[in-house]
């Protein structure tokens, strides 16, 4: 978002992954961590020692549950003794709805989930963008360059000759703030509809299909069905489902199952790039 580079979560794999997709490194400052399951955090410990022999020297935030500080003290400690940047951790609870990180131009929020540890999903929003201005009447109006933000802003401008020329009639409206959910692992919840109501962009888990239905809430996960309803539910934009189960090795059938409900779905694949 805004040209920022955020990660969710971090499995085995991840830094190849990144390698393989010629991901940069540069403007990763932030990692968040959904629940202290392995397949979430096990890549952590050797991207971070890659990033040290690499040289970075910008420091690395991680935000998760407090516990995460204490499981990565010793590994750290043992192989990443003398790292030329720091990791910061950032504590928060997943069992609330609360607002993580926030910039100059993204704010970020968790989303309790249901499983079997506790969880959350992260609430990407963009903050209000500034109104475009109309470059003809820069010049028309003689404005000078410091005023422009402001009226990028929604000042009106205000000649030499005293006139009052009205905001509407030198700027555009601004683009739509982007807002991106990302919820997984989790048992079909349906107290995360509020606070994903209206989302362009909504990623659930989809381990099985409705006819595992018992084993999806034995296990506290969602099937293809269930995200799709959640995605109907929360008016979203566009549905990506993801986390599916090994035993499905034909994934359309559960986007098909999903897209019975919710027509705009696609398949959550490794190594795509989705825009919305």
């Amino acid at each position: 978002m805004r040209e920022k580079q955020f990660m969710i979560d971090c499995g085995e794999g991840t830094q190849i992954r990144m390698r393989q997709m010629n991901v940069k490194t540069n403007r990763l400052g932030h990692i968040f961590i959904s629940h202290l399951h392995g397949d979430h955090v096990f890549g952590l410990i050797g991207l971070i020692s890659s990033f040290g022999m690499l040289n970075r020297t910008a420091d690395l935030h991680i935000h998760a549950a407090p516990e995460l500080e204490k499981i990565m003290e010793p590994p750290l400690h043992f192989f990443c003794e003398g790292l030329p940047f720091k990791v910061v951790f950032h504590a928060f609870n997943p069992k609330v709805h609360e607002l993580v990180y926030e910039d100059r131009t993204v704010q970020i929020y968790s989303i309790p989930l249901k499983h079997r540890v506790p969880t959350c999903g992260f609430l990407f929003e963009e903050k209000p963008r500034d109104r475009h201005i109309i470059r003809e009447m820069i010049d028309f109006y003689k404005i000078p360059i410091w005023r422009i933000p402001k009226i990028k802003q929604g000042d009106n401008f205000e000649t030499e000759e005293g006139e009052i020329v009205p905001n509407e009639k030198l700027t555009t409206a601004p683009d739509k703030p982007k807002r991106f959910a990302y919820c997984s692992d989790t048992a079909y919840y349906e107290k995360i509809i509020p606070l994903i109501e209206g989302v362009d962009c909504l990623y659930h888990e989809a381990t099985f299909m409705d006819d595992e239905l018992i084993r999806a809430k034995n296990t506290q996960h969602s099937t293809a069905r269930q995200a799709a309803t959640v995605a109907l539910k929360a008016n979203v934009g566009k549905l990506i489902i993801g986390h599916f189960s090994a035993r499905y090795t034909n994934k359309n059938e559960l986007l098909n199952e999903a897209k019975a409900v919710f027509e705009n779905t696609v398949l959550g694949e490794d190594m795509t790039l989705y825009n919305f």
